[in-house]
Parts: C-alpha cells; structure tokens; sequence
C-alpha cells in the first residue's frame, strides 16, 4: 500500500510542477554599510515602508507605482556599480572634498578637478567652521588665489556654520543647552541670540575675504546643525553675501530633513523656521539668495539602504515643483541613501546617486 502524504506545510516535492520558486537573494546593504542580502520581495516591501512613512511624516505625496518599480530595479540588480545613462549626467558639487588631512592642498584640488571629474570644486580647511577659519583667513585668501591661477572649474570656499562653537566653553555665550536643561527658557533663547550676533559676523567676515580673493562663491555646509538658530544666522549671512556680490555662488547644504527647533521662536519673512521640512526650507533659501541648494536627509544604520534611499526621495522631490534654483541633493557618507561610513561602499553610493537623478531629475550631486 502507497504511504499517505505527510501532513503539514508544503507539498511533495517529487510533484515538481507543484513546488514554489523560492527568491533568489540579492546582495544589499544596510545603513551602516554592512552587507546583507534580501530577496526582491523583502527590497520592494522595504521601499513601500519607507514611502509611506516619508510621506506621513512631512505631509508629501509617497512615490509614484513607476518610481518605486524604477527604484526596485537599481536595488535588485546584482551589478557592484550602476551609473546613470551616457548623456544623464549631471553637475557634481562637493563641500569638503580633497584630503581629509589638509584641504588646502593644491594637488588635492587638482586631483579633483583632472582625475575625479568634480564640476565645482571647494576650498576648505581641516578646522571647518567660520569661527575657526576667521583665525586663519589671510593664509586662506592666499592659497584661494594660488588655486585660481592653477585651475579651471569654479571654485568656492566651503565651512560650516556650527553655531554650537559659540557657546561656552568654546564661545563668549551662555551655553544654551545647559539653561534649557535647567529650565531656563529665557535665558537659553537669549544666550542663542547672542551667539547669533557673533555667528553672522564671522560668516560675512569669510565670505566677503575669500570673495575678494577670488572664490567663485561660499558654501554654507550642514545648514541647521545646532537648530533653527543655526539656520537663520546663515541665512543673514547669504542675504548679505547676494546684496553685495550679485554675481557670486552660494551653495548652502543643509544638516538633515528637519530643522529643529532650539530656539522656536526665530522667523524667516514670517515664516518659522523650527519644522521645516526641504521643500519649505528651499522656499526660505531662495527668497534669502541661495543659488545651489542642497538638501540632506539622514540615514537610518538599521533600515536597508534601499529604505534609506525611497525615504530620502520622499522628502525631496517636493523641492523639484518649486525649485527656482538647482538642487544638488547631499548624495554623501550618512545621508540621502549612502552608508554612514568612513568609505562608502561604491555600490551603495552609486545607487543612491542614480535614484536621484533617474527618479527626481535633481541639477546635481
């Protein structure tokens, strides 16, 4: 007598027909750079997840059926580099690039220009924020001027606002975290503002040596770090820069997709500032004279890169309906789908870079 079938899950697998195609799984990543592998299933319920909460978070429309297909494809291939199609390519800007050491290296500067393809170069210094820079600007001015007689694309000088310098034990103001610890409300908002004044200062003082000196333009990088106070002192600064320079680049790339509100209080043309999600904050750029906008959205080390990335997408792509200005999104280590890691591994990074441009057209990198 014939054995009866065992009861359970599955069906016999001499049945062949009858047997379930089990998903080949793809090699992907993690936020923090740590390869996984995921089948394209689990990628594609990944990227709806991400939409979806991107959409409920800022009150933006979630990606289009054809967006998120698009973006399954980049995520599913097992290719180590994906690029955009020959004629797709778009502008790469960059704030901080060159040698990690130095940033006022000449051959650095030349490297990036010949050998990596960068459109825009940048100007730094391993103290990269305004206060620090204040210090050194004559020596900044000289080598800027050196690197104008010795190169072709634009140059700009680029640093951080890091408005948190100017508190104690840094800075000549209160330390505001420590009075909002305590309860000190008041107080905190007063030593924010300020610190403000302190802040704007240093930021024209810079921008208008180097624009002397030949820069093409300044870049105001990780916009909003220390909070809106952050945000609005820059924004000064920018205004300042355009009045005086009509024809001088200002890049300004902020901190992350929400701009938090220390202070709460501060207003841009009526506008508050605290909340502010990119497509607002690129509204507030371009009224105050930005000309490169670049939005960041921050990685998430637990999620797949590819949430990572349908996240980011989410957030920005209301900037493109009202852009008057490019958007060169921060396709960088920690934001907009590339790992937080000292290397970013090529086939995140390149996957995140051509999502942006294949899904949302942004000007630029």
């Amino acid at each position: 007598m014939r054995p009866e079938a065992p009861r359970g899950r599955g069906r016999r697998a001499s049945d062949a027909s009858e047997v379930m195609p089990v998903e080949a799984r793809i090699p992907t990543r993690m936020g923090d750079g740590f390869m996984v592998e995921m089948t394209r299933s689990e990628l594609r319920a990944d990227i709806e997840e991400a939409t979806a909460a991107a959409a409920a978070k800022s009150k933006a429309p979630p990606l289009t059926p054809d967006e998120l297909d698009h973006l399954l494809d980049i995520y599913a291939s097992r290719a180590a580099f994906t690029a955009v199609d020959i004629g797709d390519q778009v502008v790469l800007s960059c704030d901080g690039g060159g040698s990690k050491m130095t940033g006022t290296d000449m051959q650095d500067l030349l490297e990036s220009e010949q050998r990596l393809g960068q459109d825009i170069l940048e100007l730094w210094h391993i103290e990269y924020s305004y206060k620090a820079i204040k210090t050194i600007l004559p020596f900044q001015q000289q080598v800027m001027q050196n690197a104008q007689l010795m190169l072709t694309a634009p140059i700009q000088y680029g640093a951080q606002p890091n408005l948190a310098f100017y508190s104690r034990p840094d800075g000549p103001a209160d330390n505001w975290f420590e009075l909002l610890s305590k309860g000190d409300i008041a107080g905190a908002r007063a030593a924010i503002e300020e610190a403000m004044e302190y802040a704007t200062q240093d930021f024209v003082y810079v921008a208008d040596g180097m624009i002397e000196a030949g820069a093409d333009g300044v870049d105001f990088d990780t916009t909003g770090g220390a909070g809106d106070a952050d945000f609005f002192s820059t924004l000064r600064a920018v205004r300042h820069v355009r009045e005086k320079y009509s024809e001088a680049g200002i890049e300004l790339g902020m901190a992350g997709e929400f701009v938090i509100g220390v202070h709460g209080e501060l207003e841009w043309e009526g506008r508050r500032l605290a909340g502010l999600w990119p497509r607002e904050q690129l509204e507030v750029c371009q009224e105050a004279g930005v000309t490169l906008f670049g939005p960041a959205v921050n990685i998430r080390t637990g999620k797949s890169c590819a949430w990572n990335t349908a996240y980011s997408l989410t957030l920005i792509k209301p900037c493109m309906e009202v852009a008057r200005i490019p958007i060169h999104p921060n396709v960088g280590e920690g934001v907009c789908g590339v790992p937080v890691n000292g290397y970013p591994p090529e086939d995140a990074a390149s996957r995140a870079a051509r999502a942006f441009v294949d899904i949302l057209r942004c000007d630029g990198l």
